[in-house]
């Protein structure tokens, strides 16, 4: 690489790194802006307990299904214009749902919210692949961070807003980041034969050993015929899971065990913030290493030894516990750089994004409910930690599949190939 390349690693790819960065910054805030001032929205709209629990399950509904929906039309109309819709279509669902007055219009309005979020979820994967084929690690590293931010962000804001001027306009407020988010990727479509130059001569400056450099093959196949594709969604399927639990029933767990409610949700606190060094950490680590199983070990063995803890001694060392368990989702952040590591092709990285999603939020959205029902039914907890461990050990076994060196378009039953790529901005290339 030339001394000019490496002084500049981001030059022609600025405006590309904000609105990265700004859209990972939306991608949570829809999900985490109602739960810290439900009970008056509740009073204000008149959602019951039941319809409070439904608003809990819409956001990995969402993730799955429209998710599983952005590929479709990221190969009509290209990534750029999609992503560009999917920000605009979030903005509107947060306003309107923030001036509706009936519980059914508040649900359903979250849902048009969480629609655009869980699009964007899996067009930035490959976006990070089509603009930053060289800087991957630190990308993802970047995004992965950025989204940590966007869920602890109205956690701290959302109340003294809510106090000082209305939960409406607390939540309507956020749909600001969705509009500013737009904004850098309107540019690069208005300028995408500009964008495609200033690529093109980017990528000539990188070395030719560069893993994942963009290819001009074009992606042609089923996705679902691929084990890796299989091996990845089962892996952030039973990794989200048992974030979702926990997230879901561990301030249950700790009060059941003698623990304080107020003592339970520091606890819980603690759990969110310990995704931050594993997002800045292990996207780079996977960047360097040919087949990352150890990295899923470590985080399994975190999963495991933190539930077995509290399930034996629970008011034990519980700070260690909660340690353990706040590190088990970084495989998450892995996943997201094998995405984009795994595939030859940004057209390849969307199919394989929108397909591990799509899949992996199915999976995870049963957990909470099945540890209530087992909760329920034996009136203890033994039976749940039971799920979460089988869980693990299926993680543990996708994670062999999904770790394993190979590309996506080399399994996938490819029906063919020819010159070009995934459309950008619309491209009808």
């Amino acid at each position: 690489m030339s001394s000019t390349a490496s002084a500049a690693p981001w030059r022609g790819r600025r405006v590309v790194l904000v609105g990265v960065v700004l859209v990972a910054l939306n991608l949570r805030i829809a999900v985490a802006s109602v739960s810290p001032i439900l009970a008056v929205v509740r009073t204000d709209v008149a959602l019951s307990a039941g319809e409070a629990g439904v608003l809990g399950t819409i956001p990995v509904v969402s993730f799955a299904l429209f998710g599983s929906l952005a590929p479709l039309l990221a190969r009509r109309f290209g990534l750029e214009p999609t992503l560009v819709a999917a920000m605009a279509l979030s903005a509107v669902g947060e306003v309107v749902r923030s001036a509706t007055s009936t519980a059914g219009g508040f649900l359903g309005w979250s849902v048009i919210a969480l629609a655009g979020m869980g699009m964007g979820n899996v067009l930035l994967p490959p976006l990070v692949k089509r603009y930053f084929p060289d800087r991957i690690g630190a990308m993802t590293a970047i995004y992965t961070v950025t989204m940590a931010v966007s869920t602890a962000m109205p956690a701290l804001l959302a109340v003294p807003v809510a106090g000082r001027l209305g939960w409406r306009v607390a939540l309507a407020s956020w749909a600001v980041v969705g509009v500013v988010a737009m904004i850098p990727w309107t540019v690069v479509i208005v300028r995408s034969a500009t964008a495609r130059a200033a690529l093109a001569g980017v990528l000539r400056r990188a070395p030719r050993d560069t893993p994942a450099l963009a290819s001009r093959h074009r992606a042609a196949g089923r996705v679902w015929r691929s084990p890796l594709a299989w091996g990845l969604a089962v892996t952030f399927g039973m990794n989200s899971l048992n974030s979702y639990v926990m997230f879901a029933w561990l301030p249950q767990i700790l009060t059941d065990a003698g623990v304080g409610t107020s003592a339970s949700g520091r606890w819980l606190a603690l759990l969110a913030s310990l995704g931050l060094p594993a997002s800045l950490v292990v996207p780079l680590i996977a960047t360097r290493v040919k087949n990352a199983i150890w990295v899923v070990g470590f985080f399994v063995a975190c999963f495991a030894v933190g539930y077995a803890g509290l399930l034996i001694a629970p008011t034990g060392p519980l700070a260690l516990w909660m340690v353990l368990i706040g590190l088990g989702p970084g495989t998450f952040p892995l996943l997201l750089t094998l995405i984009n590591l795994r595939t030859r092709t940004s057209a390849g990285a969307v199919s394989l994004s929108g397909f591990t999603q799509g899949v992996g939020y199915t999976i995870a959205g049963a957990g909470p409910v099945l540890v209530g029902v087992l909760y329920d039914a034996s009136g203890s907890w033994v039976s749940s930690y039971v799920l979460l461990f089988v869980s693990l050990a299926v993680l543990l076994g996708a994670g062999v599949v999904a770790c394993r060196p190979g590309m996506l378009e080399d399994s996938w039953g490819a029906r063919g190939s020819a010159g070009g790529s995934l459309p950008l901005s619309g491209d009808p290339r």
